[in-house]
């Protein structure tokens, strides 16, 4: 049961540092039984205390780490069931999977096409995270395609594989890279949390049952295994959306260890599009790693997408710096638009702004990372800050004439805009998919 606030302060130094962030220790303990501060951050704190409040300052949901260095993946310390009561912190870490079984040149190549899933968008740097080994019992065979995967790729890895003789092989070859065990069942738990604690490399457990899972996971931590994910064994969309929360209320609100820790699940759809679907809602409900067989760049550009949107914080709109953007290679004779800082707007409009091929200067405003007509409304994109963008910016040495193109929608700011700039306002479309067009046949320098 966790600890109120109250009885958390009984267990502090009552100080009132202040050292731990916070003015007082009351304030402090408050904060701590809210899971918004950890206990490390109270420099005075006694080892009794320490072990009395073990409990209470542990993360609801405990943050397991796959693989090393700059490619390690992080799932879990989630506080939220829902994204705007805080944000969610750590995006489902994705796996593509490969087979064991495939020649080592098509084993190769099927790794080399992972690693190519990245992508830019709206100004990040997205894509798979893991690369998901499936084998079979054959011990040697599982190794080697595990040293062949490691060999070319540093994505973290995971290692498919419920027979404990090929995972103990397979894991000598890539324990360095601490890949993720899976899974470990009751018929094999105890020799599959041998091997993890052995290589200290995190270990899942599955089972058929939300019961059975929470009483496999307190045996596997008795046998020393702290580090774990969470497989419900459920398939099916509807089962598998239903684990997922009811797994995720239990370690939030009943503050239930055995099931505090991420989850893993499996897509198992019969077409690419439906890949697609089932990924994309287990990552909304609420999947800290999501194996997948997709691997085409079209399915995977739209899962992670939706990740991306999921794990945005909602209370900080995606933006980028504001400032004076260039397009190509402008002269002093090109074009100059304007728009917000918003970072789907802005790459929206950089990017039709490219298919145009006309190289351009984009005034980019900063409106608090807000799209043009929520700025427009909040007083964040109006003549007088547009006006201070194309002074600060430094457009004005940039090109010989003073002409400024504004978005169609906010048209109505084009006479106090040229009062205020001294520029020639120009209207766009209000739509930036007819920026090719307007620039190739209406703009005039």
């Amino acid at each position: 049961m966790a600890l109120t606030g109250l009885e958390i302060y009984k267990h502090l130094p009552k100080t009132n540092c202040g050292e731990c962030g916070v003015p007082t220790c009351l304030a402090f303990a408050m904060k701590l039984a809210q899971k918004q501060t950890s206990l490390d951050k109270c420099p005075h704190v006694t080892e009794q205390a320490k072990e009395a409040l073990e409990g209470a300052s542990a993360p609801p949901i405990k943050l397991i780490t796959i693989g090393v260095g700059d490619n390690k993946v992080e799932a879990g310390n989630e506080t939220v069931l829902f994204r705007h009561e805080e944000t969610f912190y750590h995006p489902t870490a994705l796996a593509v999977s490969v087979d064991a079984a495939l020649p080592e040149s098509e084993l190769a190549a099927r790794v080399k096409q992972i690693n190519g899933l990245v992508f830019d968008r709206v100004g990040q740097r997205i894509g798979v995270g893991l690369v998901a080994l499936r084998g079979s019992a054959d011990a040697a065979q599982f190794a080697a395609a595990a040293k062949a995967v490691a060999a070319n790729t540093d994505l973290g890895l995971v290692l498919l594989n419920d027979d404990p003789a090929a995972m103990e092989a397979a894991v000598k070859e890539v324990a360095a890279r601490k890949p993720l065990i899976y899974a470990a069942t009751a018929a094999n738990a105890d020799e599959m949390a041998r091997i993890a604690k052995a290589s200290s490399c995190p270990l899942a457990i599955r089972a058929d049952s939300l019961s059975d899972l929470a009483a496999l996971s307190q045996k596997v931590q008795g046998l020393g295994v702290t580090d774990l994910v969470l497989d419900s064994g459920a398939r099916e969309p509807v089962k598998v959306l239903g684990d997922q929360t009811l797994i995720r209320r239990a370690a939030l609100r009943k503050k239930f260890r055995p099931l505090g820790f991420p989850t893993i699940v499996f897509t198992s759809a019969n077409s690419p599009e439906d890949e697609v679907m089932q990924a994309t809602q287990y990552v909304a409900k609420y999947a800290g790693i999501l194996v997948t067989n997709a691997v085409e760049p079209w399915q995977l550009i739209a899962i992670l997408t939706a990740r991306q949107n999921i794990f945005t914080d909602p209370q900080k709109p995606i933006q980028l710096e504001a400032g004076l953007y260039q397009v190509g290679e402008p002269t002093a004779t090109s074009p100059v638009l304007t728009t917000t800082n918003f970072s789907l707007t802005y790459f929206t409009v950089e990017g039709d702004v490219e298919a145009s091929r006309v190289p351009s200067w984009i005034v980019v405003v900063d409106t608090e990372g807000t799209s043009v007509l929520t700025a427009w409304a909040s007083e964040k994109f109006t003549a007088d800050t547009i006006a201070a963008a194309i002074k600060k910016t430094g457009v004005e040495e940039k090109v010989s004439h003073r002409k400024i193109v504004i978005p169609g929608g906010v048209a109505v700011l084009s006479g106090k805009l040229q009062e205020a700039s001294g520029w020639q306002v120009l209207v766009g479309p209000r739509e930036s998919s007819g920026i090719p067009t307007y620039l190739k046949s209406t703009w005039q320098g």
